[in-house]
Formats: structure tokens, C-alpha cells, sequence
């Protein structure tokens, strides 16, 4: 999310957590750089986040899962 507290967007703060190694691993289930994949698998892809085994090779610092959740709370703008 942007410093001044504006709501996160998919565009600016989600699509940027994932690299382009995380899209080709996941790309057989979904696009990780496609917004209409992510916000219709928010749900899933934030427990996997929680859980850390997403994304396959390092967990996310706590910093980014929380981006994700206020993104994903927040109504998954695009």
C-alpha cells in the first residue's frame, strides 16, 4: 500500500509481490499477474501466503501478506 494510507490496488501493490517466477509456477492454476485470477482465488492464495508455502520457494515477510489481506479486505480493487 502507498505511504499516504490510500486503499491497495491490484495494479500498483498486488501484481508488483509477484515475480516471474511465482507466475510461471502457478500459471497451470491460475495467472498470478492477471487480476480477475487473483481477486476470484484471494481467499486460497492468502492462506497459502499465511501458511507460508506460497509463494514455492520463501515465505512472504509479514509486511506483504498484510498488503495482500487489506488489498483482499478492502474489496480487491483492480
Amino acid at each position: 500500500m502507498s505511504d499516504t494510507g490510500t486503499t491497495a490496488s491490484f495494479e500498483r501493490d498486488i501484481r508488483p509481490l509477484f515475480r516471474d517466477t511465482d507466475r510461471e509456477r502457478m500459471v497451470w492454476v491460475f495467472d498470478l499477474w492477471r487480476y480477475e485470477d487473483v481477486r476470484d482465488n484471494a481467499q486460497g492464495i492468502l492462506e497459502r501466503l499465511e501458511a507460508g508455502d506460497m509463494p514455492c520457494d520463501e515465505s512472504w515477510p509479514p509486511e506483504r501478506v498484510a498488503t495482500f489481506r487489506a488489498w483482499m479486505e478492502g474489496g480487491a480493487p483492480p
